[in-house]
Formats: C-alpha cells, structure tokens, sequence
C-alpha cells in the first residue's frame, strides 16, 4: 500500500475540518447541549428510570449516535463529491494511487472526524448529566466501527449524487428519521408489540443498542445481534464501492 498516497489524502481531508471547527464542531456541540437541556434536565426530571437508568443518561448514547451518523455521512459524502464537483478527482484517479488507498485516505479522515466529534460530545454530556461507561473499550469499538460504517455509506452517496440537493436527502429524509424512530430517546420495549416487532428493521436499533449495551450493559437487543449487523452494513457498502471503482460509475463520466 502506497502510504504517503494515503496520509496525503488524510491530511488534506482533515486539513479541510479545521478550517471549518466552527461549523464543524460548535454547530453540533451546540445542538446536542440543547437536547439535554430539554429532555434531560426538563424532561427527564419528570420521567421514571428506564431499566434502571435515569432517563438524561439513558438518552446519552443515542444523542452521541445521532451526531455521528449525521457528521458521517456529511463529512464523507461532501470530501468526495467536491472533487467531483470542481473536476480533480481525475487527478486522484489518474495518479498511482489504488482505489484501496483512495477509500482508506478519504474513509479514514471522514471517520476520525466523526470520533473526535463522538467523544466531545460525550465530554459535552458530562457538564450535565450523571452516567457510566461499564466497557469502555467496547464504547470505543462501537464508535469506531459505527464511523467507519457510516462514512462508507456517505462515500457512495457522494459518489451517487449529481447535485448538491441529493446530498442534504438522504441524511433529512431517511437517515434522520431513522435515527430518531431507533431508540435514540426511548425503549423499543415500550412500544406495542406490532411497534416492537417492525422498529426492528430499523438498522439504527443496533447501533443505538449495541452503544447503550457499552454504557450500561442493558440493550433492548442482543450485543452479538448488535455487532453481527454493522458489520454486515459495513459488507454491504465495501461491496457497493468496489463496484462503483470497477465499474467507473459517476467517476469516470
């Protein structure tokens, strides 16, 4: 593997975050400081522990899931489309560079962006609730591993978009929903049984659960299941893109 390829493909991309750390950084600080102003202090204050935790803690790991799928996503997406949008991908594309190295430098960069901001927000989240973190380096893999999955998936959305509105759809329209409809602010088991039975196909169950499962060894699903199916996602997208490279498609146009 071509590594200074690599590490000059990942210092650009990040080289690119810290010049935006305002609307990189504070913007979603910002906005997750205000969910627990209002459901954990304001709201939760008035609702019972969910199984055995108080509900401002218990909101934590979906608050910080909800951030990274989003900045994922965004970040990903955005570092590929750009050079596609102003014309020097084909200078990436008609350098010695592999697709391997390609994907590892802008799949790298996008994903470290997404822990750093992870664990700021659980720093963030410590100013105003009280919660634990009973493994630790599982909260850490699940993070990683949840970035990387996600930043893979904004990848081929940066690839598949032709326009800068395609961009913003997914994410609004599928992922956010998906986020929210996850268990990010609530138990699946205090759904009706039907509720229970279809919020199941929702992949954001696992990634919220299996990060919960990190923090307080409770999950409304089983850890392995948890794990068994981001990695499968993760399969899925590794595949998409090594079609999109074989095949040229949108890059060669």
């Amino acid at each position: 593997m071509n590594l200074q390829a690599v590490r000059t493909l990942y210092r650009f991309e990040l080289s690119r975050w810290f010049r935006t750390l305002v609307q990189s950084i504070l913007s979603p600080v910002i906005s997750t400081s205000l969910y627990f102003v209002v459901f954990g202090a304001a709201i939760g204050s008035r609702m019972a522990e969910i199984d055995g935790v108080s509900y401002g803690a218990f909101i934590v790991p979906g608050l910080i899931m909800l951030s990274v799928l989003t900045e994922s996503i965004g970040n990903a997406s955005f570092g590929i489309y750009m050079p596609r949008y102003n014309g020097t991908i084909y200078e990436v594309l008609s350098a010695p560079v592999s697709y391997v190295e390609i994907v590892t430098g802008y799949v790298g960069a996008a994903a470290t962006k997404s822990v750093m901001l992870g664990l700021i927000i659980l720093a963030t989240a410590s100013l105003f609730v009280d919660f634990r973190i009973e493994h630790p380096l599982w909260m850490m893999a699940f993070l990683v591993l949840t970035s990387v999955t996600f930043c893979l998936f904004g990848f081929i959305l940066g690839i598949w978009a032709t326009g800068w509105e395609k961009l913003q759809i997914v994410p609004i329209m599928i992922i956010t929903p998906l986020t929210f409809l996850g268990g990010s602010f609530y138990s699946i088991n205090m759904l009706p049984p039907f509720w229970q039975q279809l919020s199941l196909f929702n992949p954001v169950v696992y990634l919220v659960n299996g990060f919960r499962w990190s923090f307080y060894g409770k999950a409304d699903v089983s850890v392995a299941l948890s794990l068994g199916m981001t990695l499968l996602f993760m399969a899925i997208c590794l595949a998409v893109i090594a079609w999109v490279f074989r095949t040229g498609y949108r890059l060669k146009a």
